[in-house]
């Protein structure tokens, strides 16, 4: 079955990843502080998905590495998170890159085939290129399981400007014991209520936060943000602080409790 399909792909010149939908996120934990991805009640809880058949792991492979990891919302066919660990981006210019496929999940996921025909909604990175140590990990951001709809103009303006502020203070805060700029970024999404192409959900909201150490200061240093996914957005919470980011995120999905980064950069 999986030859027939990746065959069809080659065929119609489809682009396609072959990727690992793993049973739990410890096959790919060093893109997760500590090793211990976010703990969301309902969804994800000791790097397993609480609901196997809705929600996917994926460790994300390119060119005979991984990359990064995603967990994937099945039935809303968008990614609930991206994580990776940022280590200062690459001497390399930004690809243009085809979207391709995850092959494991078949139909359970989004398809280029929805974006057409709708000039206001892109496709919107959670792992953005710009954040890549090198080319080929910033070639490997280009699937659509880490992807979502996002408007245009909050993709090209207030996001980029986040994404941009975020790499910044990253470069300059987040400087490890051997002085090298590492830090942990998770990057999610709020489901919305309207859908692409009566198929694909419409984030509500956009989020990414990043928790690192900074040896020059002797302390654990954090930013958050969460924007409404709309043409004239506005940010969700005032500040820029992971303790704001997850409440919100407790109080929209209706959790008891959500932790990004466990007990670190309270």
């Amino acid at each position: 079955m999986y030859l027939s399909i990746v065959s069809a792909l080659l065929l119609f010149g489809f682009p396609f990843i072959k990727t690992d939908v793993v049973d739990s996120f410890s096959k790919c934990s060093q893109f997760f502080l500590e090793g211990k991805p976010p703990v969301i009640p309902d969804i994800l809880k000791d790097s397993a998905a609480q609901n196997s058949n809705r929600y996917k792991l994926i460790c994300q492979q390119y060119q005979n590495a991984v990359r990064f990891a995603t967990l994937y919302d099945t039935t809303n066919k968008i990614p609930t998170f991206s994580a990776y660990k940022y280590t200062g981006k690459g001497n390399f210019t930004k690809p243009h890159s085809r979207f391709r496929i995850e092959t494991e999940l078949k139909d359970d996921q989004a398809k280029n085939s929805d974006y057409r025909n709708n000039i206001q909604m892109t496709r919107g990175h959670l792992f953005p290129s710009g954040h890549a140590v090198d080319l080929d990990t910033a070639k490997s951001t280009f699937t659509l399981t880490n992807a979502v709809p996002q408007e245009k103009t909050f993709n090209e303006v207030t996001w980029n400007q986040k994404k941009n502020n975020f790499k910044t203070h990253m470069d300059n805060n987040c400087i490890n014991v051997n002085n090298k700029v590492e830090a942990y970024v998770v990057t999610g999404v709020i489901p919305g209520d309207k859908k692409l192409n009566d198929k694909v959900n419409i984030p509500s909201h956009m989020w990414m936060a990043y928790c690192c150490y900074n040896k020059n200061t002797g302390l654990w240093d954090t930013k958050a943000y969460c924007g409404t996914n709309e043409e004239k957005s506005t940010a969700a919470f005032n500040g820029e602080s992971l303790a704001a980011l997850q409440n919100f995120l407790k109080e929209k999905l209706k959790k008891n409790n959500v932790q990004l980064f466990q007990n670190k950069c309270k």
